[in-house]
Formats: C-alpha cells, sequence, structure tokens
C-alpha cells in the first residue's frame, strides 16, 4: 500500500503582524522630535482676554537676551529665521501655517518687529502668545 504524502502548508503568521505594527507606531512615536523650547527664558506679557493657540507647526521665540528661537533652535538673524520659516511652512495651507511668536513682556518694540516681519515675509500666520490676566491673578 502506497502513502499519501502531503505538501507541507506554507502561511505568514498574521498574529505577529499587529505586535510588529504597535512597536514600530511606538518607535516613531519616541524618535520623533517634539518642538521643545523649554531652555529658552521668557516671561509672557499679559492680556485681559486670552483665545487657546492650538497645535502649530512653528514656534518662534525671542528670549529675554533677544535671542531668536525657530522650534528651540537658536536662530543667527532675521534673515535665517525667514528663510528657515519659508522652508519648515512649505506648501502647507491655512492653520497648518500657524506660527507661535513669543516674545519676552520686557522686549522693546524695535527689537520684535523684525520678527514679526520675517514671519508674515514666509508667509506664517502669527499668533502672539501671552498669558491671561486671571492666571496672573490665580498665583
Amino acid at each position: 500500500m502506497r502513502s499519501i504524502q502531503r505538501k507541507p502548508k506554507c502561511e505568514v503568521p498574521s498574529v505577529a503582524m499587529g505586535d510588529i505594527a504597535f512597536n514600530l507606531l511606538v518607535f516613531f512615536v519616541i524618535l520623533a522630535k517634539a518642538n521643545n523650547d523649554s531652555h529658552v527664558k521668557w516671561t509672557p506679557a499679559q492680556a485681559p482676554k486670552v483665545v487657546d493657540a492650538q497645535f502649530a507647526r512653528a514656534t518662534v521665540t525671542m528670549s529675554d537676551k533677544h535671542e531668536i528661537y525657530l522650534n528651540g533652535i537658536e536662530v543667527k538673524g532675521v534673515d535665517k529665521l525667514q528663510s528657515q520659516l519659508s522652508a519648515l511652512l512649505g506648501t502647507a495651507q491655512g492653520a497648518d501655517r500657524k506660527v507661535l511668536l513669543k516674545v519676552d513682556s520686557a522686549t522693546p518694540a524695535d527689537k520684535f518687529q523684525p520678527v514679526i516681519e520675517a514671519i508674515s515675509q514666509a508667509g506664517g500666520e502669527m499668533w502672539h502668545i501671552l498669558n491671561s490676566e486671571d492666571s496672573k491673578l490665580a498665583r
């Protein structure tokens, strides 16, 4: 009597695919570069009515020593700020062109006006970051 040989089945283990996808997601979230400008020292100005700015593609911060930072990285000069900001915003449209501007409250206008102009020329939709006067009372 002759025995029947069966071909071994070859299957891709689909159970491990979810684990692999989860690990890749965690890997890229950890490696994603956040816009961290927490090392920049600045004091926000106060305003009576403040609207929450939400997410922005770019953050321009002017420190108490009048240094300019784009997403936490120091930029040497307003001209470089404009070119780097234009490259960062790219072809984004509408609300994706939002740029948060953080200026120390003691900074004179002649120091931050060129920064405002550079943001405008780069095509950014500028939002000035302020503290609510109500939060001052809460401290």
